[in-house]
């Protein structure tokens, strides 16, 4: 049993004895700093069925507990908050559990499996800046996840057909002389993403023409020869034409390609693919099976519908009067597929920026109705969009934040930064390289994940990359600290061990609290799908650090037992900041 729970246990037993009344739940906090004590009960609830003065209720439980509860050796009451001091041997005891536990903080896996999705690019352009929050946020939750107990699925699906494909397909054929990424040293989604931005110029060309023969901007933008011709190339596609699919498949093999090689650089993985190729045609036979059951009608022209109305939300097409699937008839059939191929899943994330909020409410709802279990556990991982300082990316205009480009931005800062330092000395430099990407990675990954997801982000390389403040950099920067102090620990012989009791310093208290508090942090981070709760936990962890650092000396004290436990515990700190940065996907580098 936790001391919480004994805590709560006997606080009810208290209440029941001293004023016979039954109190269903007690609320706690962590004790302020300015008071005495490590748990706080919080009396002002307990005013429902304890009638009386808040300090002297207060009081009355104290009593009780310092004479029931060992590990209460003191308290104190501030208004209606009783403080109460919890006893050292406590703390060394959790301290050496903690010690003694093999992955501390993560969860054996056990029941369903969870699917996540993030990233899910078009093939018609690199990964920019906004990939990067998708992609950031969607693995972090993954690794969140399991580390909380369960098996985890990463997938995309990937968006490798339609009209917009066809325009970088079409403007590659007629100005692109035949070139490769070979032939241009180019990485292939960059290629064709170029291609993508020629056609909107060509077109915009061509609108432009059509206006000044008298034609209206409407008109002209649907009578352009370009987007003609680009919507023949999709007609031909779709009946299967050789030479189009031909086309399609190398142009889109060149984007998979430099798709990979920025995954494996901004350091994320999945365990499967699903392509909008294979799957645009699911989901019609689920919409057959739905109007048998009632949840879908037809209206006198053929389209299908499915009526949300006495649910909040409105009517909403699944099949077009022609037969032509749209995109809920996709997503329908595509989550009943991995269901298929996974039958252990039990719930899926869609990791899909806010715009599409709507969109999943009406997924998710119509999902429930056909009546699949797993329906229930479907979370839609909603965020903000990321700007930049000079404002708005559009991908037509060319005017992108490219996701390569930003990992370069970043560790050439890092090494900007770390050169003014001039902490790097003795370093090769493939060494120094090396570092200073994993210093930009991690100040932009933590740059994006200590926000919470639903928030806006305005992105700031420069600021990202301090190595002062909320920064990943500060964090690397700490652990590489403990990392020397251990080094050092090592070269005069002192064990990183506890023996016996100890009374403990408050700040030695202060940093066992919050190691102590690193599994529930997992759990709590996993069931609100937030990466920003483990990155601010971190945050804090290294800031007590840092202020024990200060206040407590570690090897410069005589005392030879303290020593070893300083040294014991910074070790464990070090421990719980390298396992919670890689749940965040960020490296902590050993030196710097």
């Amino acid at each position: 049993m936790s001391l919480q729970s004994t805590i709560e246990t006997h606080v009810k037993a208290a209440v029941a004895e001293i004023y016979n009344a039954a109190l269903p739940a007690v609320e706690f906090q962590a004790t302020r700093k300015e008071f005495e004590g490590d748990i706080t009960v919080v009396v002002f609830p307990m005013l429902r069925v304890v009638k009386g003065n808040p300090v002297q209720i207060g009081t009355q439980i104290g009593e009780y507990l310092v004479a029931q509860v060992e590990e209460i050796t003191a308290f104190n009451v501030v208004k209606g908050f009783l403080n109460l001091v919890v006893a050292d041997a406590f703390y060394m005891n959790a301290f050496a559990e903690i010690q003694a536990t093999e992955n501390f903080g993560k969860t054996p896996e056990a029941g369903k499996a969870v699917m996540v999705e993030y990233s899910s690019p078009n093939t018609n352009k690199p990964l920019h800046l906004g990939h990067v929050r998708n992609v950031l946020l969607g693995y972090s939750v993954s690794e969140i996840i399991k580390a909380a107990g369960s098996k985890v699925y990463k997938t995309q699906i990937i968006n490798d057909r339609g009209i917009h494909i066809c325009k970088s397909m079409l403007a590659w054929e007629r100005y692109g002389n035949g070139e490769t990424p070979e032939s241009t040293g180019l990485k292939g989604d960059k290629l064709v993403g170029n291609y993508y931005v020629k056609f909107d110029q060509e077109y915009k060309k061509e609108v432009a023409a059509l206006v000044a023969q008298g034609k209206s901007e409407e008109e002209a933008k649907k009578e352009a020869p370009l987007l003609l011709e680009a919507q023949e190339m999709l007609r031909k596609w779709e009946a299967g034409d050789a030479e189009t699919v031909a086309l399609w498949k190398k142009m889109n093999q060149w984007v998979y390609d430099g798709f990979e090689v920025t995954y494996k650089n901004i350091g994320v993985d999945f365990d499967s693919y699903y392509y909008e190729s294979n799957t645009y045609l699911l989901g019609k036979d689920n919409i057959e099976e739905g109007l048998k059951k009632g949840v879908f009608e037809k209206d006198p022209d053929g389209s299908v519908w499915c009526d949300l109305t006495e649910d909040g939300l409105d009517r909403k097409i699944v099949l077009r009067a022609d037969g032509t699937a749209v995109y809920m008839t996709q997503d329908i059939g595509t989550a009943i597929q991995r269901v298929k191929d996974h039958p252990d899943v039990g719930g899926m994330i869609y990791t899909v920026g806010n715009e599409q909020d709507y969109h999943f409410q009406v997924l998710f709802l119509i999902l429930k109705k056909l009546g699949y279990d797993w329906a229930e556990n479907l979370f839609h991982l909603s965020y903000g969009m990321v700007d930049l300082p000079s404002g708005k990316m559009k991908s037509r205009e060319g005017t992108v934040v490219d996701a390569d480009d930003l990992i370069n931005e970043v560790a050439a800062t890092a090494g900007e930064i770390s050169e003014e330092l001039g902490k790097l000395d003795g370093y090769t430099d493939e060494e120094k390289k090396a570092l200073y990407k994993t210093i930009g990675l991690g100040a932009l990954k933590y740059y994006i994940l200590k926000v919470d997801p639903k928030k806006r982000i305005l992105f700031d390389p420069k600021e990202s990359v301090d190595f002062q403040g909320n920064t990943g950099p500060f964090i690397q920067y700490t652990y590489v600290r403990i990392q020397a102090i251990l080094r050092k620990a090592k070269e005069l012989n002192v064990p990183a061990s506890v023996e016996g009791a100890r009374d403990l310093h408050p700040k030695e208290k202060e940093l066992i609290k919050l190691v102590q508090d690193y599994p529930a942090t997992i759990q709590l981070a996993a069931a609100q799908k937030s990466p920003a709760i483990i990155a601010n936990y971190t945050y804090d962890l290294v800031k007590e650090y840092n202020s024990f650092f200060q206040q407590v000396q570690i090897l410069g004290t005589d005392n030879v037992a303290d020593q070893s436990f300083r040294v014991a515990l910074s070790k464990e700190v070090g421990q719980v900041i390298e396992s919670a940065f890689g749940l965040l996907g960020i490296d902590v580098p050993e030196r710097m």
